[in-house]
């Protein structure tokens, strides 16, 4: 125990209750949805491992010294993602991967380097910013997002893009340049819904989303019209949670899982199968656990005594809220299916690795803290 103590030392304690919570709900899930699914249990087991394992390592890292890591490793993941654009691995139509002697995903490595090296690049500018800094930071932001927008990865710069804008925010961002956006992406969803049956007939081309991108909102908006096609995963993943009703339908009972109507059934659409077996009961108390975490974290952010780390903590907390929502959204119909995993539930190596980074550097914030007061 003395050995493993100074490990330990000052760690937020709150912060990783919820994060077993959600790691035992998630093997609890993944033993009912993938029992029957090759070593699907024994690898989620491992990858849960290798979260936990990269967790705790970033955890003894100081923020000062995680600073230094800021621009090496924004700098090496926009040269590998340029790699991935030049002589990258191509699968399913989408050219994702770079392979190393091992296959990687460049793109998992920036929902970690675009916040650090914002949040770098702010704490360089404090007490002195200026627009132009707002507009370099978004330029920043800009190159990695258009390069995994080119792979294409819809998912994966979705969440780029919302921990690089949560860590421009929470530097100070004005309001008055954050409505308008907000306005006109209100007013965008109201046209596309009023507009959508006309917009989603066959020869209309849409300048800026690719073909299946189309496809995949005019199936949020209309799922029925190709129920056995396109419109299947939603339409089944919907099913699923309302068959759930208030109680659930039992550990390993369901029967929209088990008959293999839930595409998926183990990464994107877990959530669809735990409420199915779990009800509107399970669902709120998995809620509460996210919600628990991202408080958690936003409060971490608030304690934190410098720029840099109250704005990357922020942003690290408000990731797991983005993963939850869009991910929960997507699979009951709310959201397009864009392939985002449900944090420490969904079945995945590198996102869940990801996910331990990210809860590393939270705890290595809030651990540099305490020991400061102490």
């Amino acid at each position: 125990m003395q050995r493993i103590a100074p490990w330990i030392a000052g760690f937020d304690l709150w912060l990783l209750l919820a994060t077993f919570s959600l790691a035992g709900l998630g093997m609890l899930t993944m033993y009912s949805v993938g029992y029957d699914y090759g070593n699907r249990i024994a690898d989620h087991g491992r990858n849960l491992a290798v979260a936990f394992v990269v967790m705790l390592a970033f955890s003894q890292i100081s923020p000062q010294r995680l600073q230094i890591f800021a621009v090496p490793l924004y700098t090496v993941g926009v040269c590998l993602l340029v790699a991935v654009a030049l002589f990258g691995v191509s699968r399913n139509g989408s050219q994702r991967w770079l392979y190393l002697g091992v296959t990687i995903q460049p793109s998992e490595l920036l929902k970690i380097a675009v916040p650090l090296m914002l949040a770098w690049w702010f704490q360089r500018r404090e007490g002195q910013m200026r627009a132009l800094d707002f507009g370099v930071a978004l330029a920043l932001l800009a190159v990695p997002l258009a390069l995994i927008l080119s792979q294409p990865d819809l998912g994966t710069a979705l969440l780029v893009l919302a921990s690089g804008l949560f860590v421009i925010y929470f530097s100070g961002l004005r309001w008055r340049w954050v409505l308008p956006p907000l306005l006109i992406g209100c007013v965008g969803v109201v046209v596309l819904v009023v507009m959508g049956d006309d917009w989603c007939q066959d020869g209309v081309d849409w300048v800026l989303l690719r073909e299946y991108q189309k496809q995949r909102v005019c199936t949020l908006l209309d799922p029925f019209q190709d129920p056995l096609g396109r419109g299947f995963h939603i339409i089944q993943g919907m099913i699923a949670i309302g068959s759930g009703g208030v109680w659930g339908k039992g550990f390993m009972q369901g029967t929209q899982t088990h008959l293999e109507f839930i595409p998926e059934r183990t990464t994107d659409f877990i959530f669809a199968a735990y409420s199915e077996e779990f009800g509107l009961v399970g669902v709120l108390v998995l809620l509460l656990i996210f919600l628990f975490l991202v408080g958690r974290g936003l409060l971490i952010a608030a304690r934190a005594p410098t720029l840099f780390s109250r704005v990357l903590a922020g942003a690290m907390a408000m990731n797991f809220f983005v993963y939850a929502f869009v991910n929960m959204g997507m699979v009951s119909g709310i959201l397009p299916v864009v392939g985002v995993p449900l944090p420490f539930v969904s079945y995945g190596g590198t996102a869940m690795a990801t996910l331990g980074l990210g809860l590393g550097i939270l705890l290595s914030i809030s651990r540099s803290d305490r020991l400061m007061k102490s």
